[in-house]
């Protein structure tokens, strides 16, 4: 079976969700159609004088709730098909939590580390001003994503600023503090993962303290989801990279010491293991957080997790779905698993509106509030309407979208 392209996926899966909402044909031409699509060339000249051509991206698929709010990924492979079905995946994300964001991502087709830092910073802010006609913070917000970070948002911003003859925090997040981040958002994907697991845990009446948990990827996601897990008295048993993973360990701090020492995970004490085994090992929570497509109809079968918790965008393959559905497998789906990131990054875009800055203690508060939200009510959609979670979160987030187009009507 040839596993479905990222546009494809996103499709059939808000063409689902359409026809169990019951909404017409005209609603799945407006909800299937991004708004807005753009190619830039972005011209890079290199340290030895060289000029490279890198194609760069940036879709805004729905303003019709309010701006439109997504990351910016450095990544190979960043093409248009993708970008459009993440800006997709990004609106019913927001629509499911409640922000009044539209759903939006781009991205440049380049592999960062082969960039000095001279040529990322000069290939960012070239990709910055040439969608900066179409981007601000009453139009679209970016953000982090794969590849990129709040140094590449502080030369956003400030090319942004120049060419507004003033400074403009708000136009992107996932910035450095001492220029209108918020506190809590480096960690707030990785927080609303953890507690996305704790109450999935709580849902199938495992508790929590002790359960063991296997996570893919320590990156952002990855290793901000482990330091939460592992505060909440849960036990990581393994982790990976991109290399592969260990076990042994014996703590996340501990790891993490000799990583960043070390640049690899093979601490005292661990033992190696791949990416596919780590898969399969026998634990409560199975959390993929790293790149798309990791639970495929290969390594499904496999897997002996009681639960799965989306960590990254898309990372369970359709076929890879229907076989943990029929194994019995809690699927907690990305757009309601890392969610924690965006409705961070919302409150930071409040805080850079408002000039008034909040404390750590708040923003957790206030992200474990939303998270707990939308958790129940994916929760209590299923339950009552019999689906997968994952058909609960898109009915969610596209009805609330379908319902705000009708309200608004259409122009003229």
């Amino acid at each position: 079976m040839t596993t479905e392209s990222a546009l494809d996926t996103a499709l059939s899966q808000l063409r689902r969700a359409i026809e169990q909402l019951s909404l017409s044909e005209n609603e799945w031409q407006t909800l299937s159609t991004p708004r807005r699509v753009l190619e830039v060339a972005v011209p890079l000249r290199r340290d030895n004088g060289n000029v490279e051509m890198y194609k760069g991206f940036r879709v805004q698929y729905s303003t019709t709730r309010g701006p439109s709010k997504g990351g910016v990924r450095f990544h190979p492979e960043v093409n248009m098909e993708e970008t459009i079905a993440l800006a997709m995946l990004m609106t019913w994300k927001c629509a499911l939590t409640n922000l009044p964001y539209g759903g939006a991502k781009g991205g440049i087709a380049v592999d960062p580390a082969t960039l000095s830092l001279a040529e990322n910073e000069r290939l960012t802010r070239r990709y910055t001003s040439e969608i900066l006609p179409i981007i601000g913070p009453e139009r679209d917000i970016p953000a982090p994503d794969v590849g990129t970070d709040e140094k590449n948002m502080a030369w956003m911003m400030d090319t942004y600023s120049v060419n507004a003859g003033f400074s403009v925090p708000g136009v992107v997040t996932g910035k450095p503090i001492v220029l209108g981040g918020s506190l809590g958002r480096t960690s707030a994907t990785g927080d609303g993962v953890a507690i996305s697991t704790r109450e999935a845990l709580l849902h199938r009446k495992i508790n929590p303290l002790g359960a063991t948990v296997a996570i893919q990827g320590f990156g952002k996601v990855g290793y901000w989801a482990a330091v939460a897990l592992e505060n909440m008295g849960l036990k990581i048993v393994a982790v990976s990279d991109v290399h592969g993973g260990v076990t042994g360990f014996a703590s996340i701090k501990d790891l993490w010491d000799h990583f960043l020492v070390n640049n690899n995970l093979d601490a005292p004490g661990t033992e190696r293991m791949t990416n596919e085994e780590l898969l399969h090992l026998d634990v409560d929570v199975l959390i993929p957080a790293a790149l798309a497509d990791s639970i495929t109809e290969k390594s499904a079968p496999k897997i002996r997790a009681k639960i799965v918790v989306e960590g990254a965008n898309a990372p369970t393959t359709p076929e890879g779905d229907a076989i943990l559905n029929d194994k019995g497998v809690l699927v907690v789906p990305d757009i309601l698993a890392n969610s924690g990131g965006v409705i961070v990054s919302y409150f930071e875009w409040v805080q850079d509106k408002q000039n008034y800055f909040w404390d750590a203690d708040e923003v957790k508060v206030n992200l474990n509030s939303i998270m707990m939200r939308a958790f129940k009510e994916v929760e209590e959609s299923a339950t009552s309407g019999k689906v997968t979670w994952r058909e609960a979160a898109h009915m969610l987030g596209v009805g609330r979208v379908a319902q705000a187009h009708r309200l608004r009507g259409l122009y003229p």
